[in-house]
């Protein structure tokens, strides 16, 4: 499964990583691309396709929710930054260290995404500032944390492809520039730009808020589908790298 998963990520990502290289000379511009493949790195795409649903379901139900999308990016931003720091202060042993970490923290993200989607469907209560899988009724009531940490966690699922990109590719980059302390960001900020993009495309269609208008049975009904989408989604990946 994974190999099918792996295939598919290199077919769709090689344009972005031919042009990548050719921009290597412009390191913000190759950080950035880098990042974009980076989203399309197997070991991520179930996390974003169920970032997709989840902000996109959102954005259906209520209003676009640019302050969580904000925030998601901020999580991937503070992951990237601080794994790119470790290996700026400490050099690049660390990467060795890190490896022996990456695989578990991977096999974490299948059952998170079974969560999310039971907590869509109703099946799981949690009390505190995480609600940001709660319905459109309780949009108001919603703290930022609970973006911030799905996009933290999201960003560490690591796999060989997105090691080779950040630590064999980016990170001599980095090591090497002037600015480059500023690159892990960028290339985070790329990793959430194909969702910054979905978000923008609803907005700029009208759709913020159209499940609302259709009226509050059909809502949920969307909502429901979207945690069923989620728990599959959570199940395939627990499936895939439960079993390497």
């Amino acid at each position: 499964m994974y190999n099918l998963m792996s295939q598919f990520s290199s077919f769709v990502s090689k344009p972005f990583f031919i042009i990548a290289n050719n921009l290597e000379s412009w390191p913000i511009l190759f950080a950035l691309l880098l990042g974009i493949v980076g989203a399309l790195a197997p070991c991520q795409l179930t996390g974003n396709i169920s970032a997709l649903t989840l902000y996109g379901n959102r954005s259906f139900q209520q209003k676009i929710v640019w302050k969580d999308i904000i925030f998601f990016t901020l999580g991937k931003i503070a992951a990237f930054t601080l794994l790119g720091g470790l290996v700026w202060l400490v050099g690049r042993e660390i990467q060795d260290s890190l490896i022996s970490y990456f695989p578990w923290n991977r096999k974490i993200m299948g059952p998170l995404l079974i969560i999310v989607g039971l907590y869509m469907l109703g099946f799981i209560k949690l009390q505190g500032t995480i609600n940001l899988f709660k319905g459109a009724k309780d949009y108001n009531s919603e703290t930022p944390f609970g973006s911030f940490m799905l996009g933290f966690s999201f960003s560490l699922a690591f796999c060989p492809t997105m090691f080779i990109l950040f630590f064999v590719t980016l990170m001599p980059v980095v090591l090497s520039s002037s600015y480059g302390f500023i690159l892990p960001s960028i290339f985070a900020f790329g990793t959430a730009l194909p969702l910054i993009l979905f978000i923008f495309i609803i907005w700029y269609l009208g759709g913020g808020g159209l499940l609302m208008k259709k009226g509050r049975n059909f809502g949920a009904a969307i909502q429901r589908v979207s945690g069923i989408f989620i728990i599959l989604l959570g199940i395939f990946d627990t499936f895939t790298y439960w079993s390497l």
